[in-house]
């Protein structure tokens, strides 16, 4: 079975949604975890917008990389450029991927506005985790 890890700054908004497809895109092909290099807690506008769409990420925990330092992955897909330029070096076989996702956290402007920027986000992690899931699980 393979190990995926999602990697972000927080770990509460672009990797938990990441974590909820490819749990999802994956079944019972992969272990999927996430992780920051610093934790934010589940944002609930990402809980939200998963719900949507038929995925709840309400039971995820946010977590931090050190958490994982001793589990051998497969995968680690970091989901924004603050996390890979920080991302620790992991003695693993571990295969490195990298999408720098806008961060729906940051969105700015009325409710729907905002709603708007998740769901982009959400959007473009969803047709990302899809088509690695199909590629790599």
């Amino acid at each position: 079975m393979k190990k995926v890890l999602v990697l972000c700054t927080g770990n509460s908004c672009r990797s938990q949604i990441a974590e909820g497809y490819l749990r999802y895109f994956g079944g019972s092909k992969a272990e999927i975890y996430s992780a920051g290099v610093e934790t934010h807690g589940v944002n609930p506008k990402a809980i939200s917008i998963m719900a949507e769409d038929g995925i709840d990420i309400s039971g995820h925990t946010s977590n931090n990389i050190t958490e994982y330092a001793g589990i051998d992955f497969d995968y680690v897909i970091t989901v924004c450029d603050h996390a890979k330029e920080r991302c620790p070096f992991f003695p693993s076989k571990a295969q490195l991927f990298h999408e720098n996702f806008p961060d729906p956290a940051k969105a700015t402007g009325t409710e729907e506005e905002i709603k708007q920027q998740f769901l982009h986000a959400r959007n473009l992690i969803k047709e990302y985790t899809k088509a690695f899931a199909e590629k790599y699980l």
